[in-house]
C-alpha cells in the first residue's frame, strides 16, 4: 500500500518503509532523532528527496492536498485556527460518534479551543484526522497526553481502523504501546532507520 524509498531530510535517512493495508508499524528511538522528520516527510509537508507511493501511485502525481487527505499526519500538537471546536470539522455531525468514542461529549464542539486540555486537543485532532477516512495515518505520539482510560479509547479505535484496512505509522516511545498495536517497528537513531 504504502512504499517508501530512498526518502532523506536534512539528518534523516535515506529510509525505505513498506506499509501494507491494516498494518501498524511503530517508530521507535531517543528524541531528536528524526522520528517526527520521517512522518511530516512522508506527509509532504516538508521537502524531501527519494520516492513515496500510495498504491503505486507517485504522490507526485497528485496534488499535496489530495495527498495529504489519503495520507494524513496527526502531530502531537495539532494546529488549530478557529474559535471553538466545530468549525474544525468539515461536518460535525459525521464526526460526532468518533467524537464520542473518544469520550467526548456531542456538546465539545461548542467549546472554545483555549478550554481544551492537552488530552482532548489530542483526541479531537485524531478524530478530525480520522472522519476523512484516510488509507494511511501517520501518527506522532498519538497517546502522549491522554490518561489510561483515554489511552484505552483511542488504542481501541486504533484498532477499528486496522480491521477496515488502514494503514498506520505511529511515532510512540510507549513500548507496550507499541507491542500491543505493532505487527513491525523501524527504530531511528541519529537520523539511521533499521527495522527493529
Amino acid at each position: 500500500m504504502l512504499t517508501v524509498r530512498g526518502l532523506a531530510r536534512l539528518a534523516l535517512g535515506p529510509a525505505d518503509v513498506d506499509l501494507d493495508s491494516g498494518q501498524c508499524i511503530a517508530v521507535t528511538g531517543p528524541s531528536g532523532a528524526g522520528k517526527t522528520l520521517l512522518l511530516r516527510a512522508i506527509a509532504d509537508l516538508d521537502p524531501a528527496e527519494g520516492e513515496v507511493l500510495l498504491d503505486g501511485v507517485s504522490r507526485n502525481a497528485m496534488p499535496a492536498p489530495d495527498w495529504r487527505a489519503r495520507v494524513t499526519y496527526v502531530p502531537a500538537e495539532a494546529g488549530w485556527w478557529e474559535e471553538t471546536v466545530r468549525p474544525h470539522f468539515p461536518r460535525w455531525q459525521d464526526a460526532l460518534p468518533l467524537v464520542e468514542r473518544f469520550q467526548l461529549p456531542a456538546s465539545c464542539g461548542e467549546w472554545p479551543i483555549t478550554r481544551l486540555s492537552t488530552g482532548e486537543r489530542q483526541r479531537l485532532a485524531l478524530a478530525r484526522a480520522m472522519v476523512q477516512s484516510p488509507r494511511v495515518l501517520l501518527l506522532d505520539e498519538p497517546t502522549s497526553g491522554l490518561d489510561p482510560d483515554a489511552t484505552v479509547a483511542v488504542e481501541t479505535e486504533l484498532q477499528t481502523q486496522l480491521a477496515a484496512g488502514v494503514g498506520i505509522l505511529m511515532v510512540t516511545h510507549d513500548a507496550a504501546q507499541a507491542d500491543r498495536l505493532a505487527q513491525a517497528r523501524l527504530r531511528i537513531d541519529g537520523g539511521r532507520v533499521t527495522v527493529a
